[in-house]
């Protein structure tokens, strides 16, 4: 196999690695360096052992290359389990922020209306199941979490 060949493969890894995003390649730093010094020194290398006229490479070869399948097989599995946590993150994220936003809004809302306490709690409450479904759905915060972040807003509201 020619060393531009393994060289490429390498090149390939590496692309696809920058491709699925910048918060990876910080994961991936110390495997991407291994791999790419690993195909660094199997391009230096092959030369050595053409030249020498040695059958160890003709007879290396095809278990060389089953073994870098595999290898770029396993980075390529844990880039995708890398990235798919990495955007369930950003996922629950929005959801958490849009609960928290909606919470605030509505308790505003509330004190605005100079509302008495109880009436606030289940205004907001029915504010927020109207206005981020969606993100109650994902989240499902019990109901007494729920209660104790409206009622912690609104408190924050009422001190502004």
């Amino acid at each position: 196999m020619s060393p531009i060949f393994i060289l490429a493969l390498a090149l390939c890894g590496l692309a696809f690695i920058l491709l699925v995003g910048w918060p990876l390649v910080a994961a991936l730093a110390r495997a991407a360096a291994s791999v790419v010094s690993a195909a660094i020194l199997a391009t230096l290398a092959v030369p050595a052992f053409a030249s020498t006229g040695s059958d160890l490479l003709s007879a290396l070869t095809p278990s060389l290359l089953d073994l870098a399948g595999v290898a770029l097989t396993a980075l390529i599995g844990f880039a995708t389990v890398r990235f798919q946590r990495w955007t369930g993150i950003q996922i629950e994220a929005r959801h958490r922020e849009a609960l928290h936003s909606a919470t605030m809004t509505a308790a505003r809302l509330a004190v605005a209306r100079k509302l008495a306490p109880d009436a606030a709690t289940e205004f907001v409450s029915s504010y927020v199941r109207n206005s981020v479904p969606d993100a109650l759905r994902e989240l499902a915060p019990p109901a007494s979490t729920l209660d104790a972040l409206v009622r912690s807003r609104l408190a924050h509201a009422a001190k502004l």
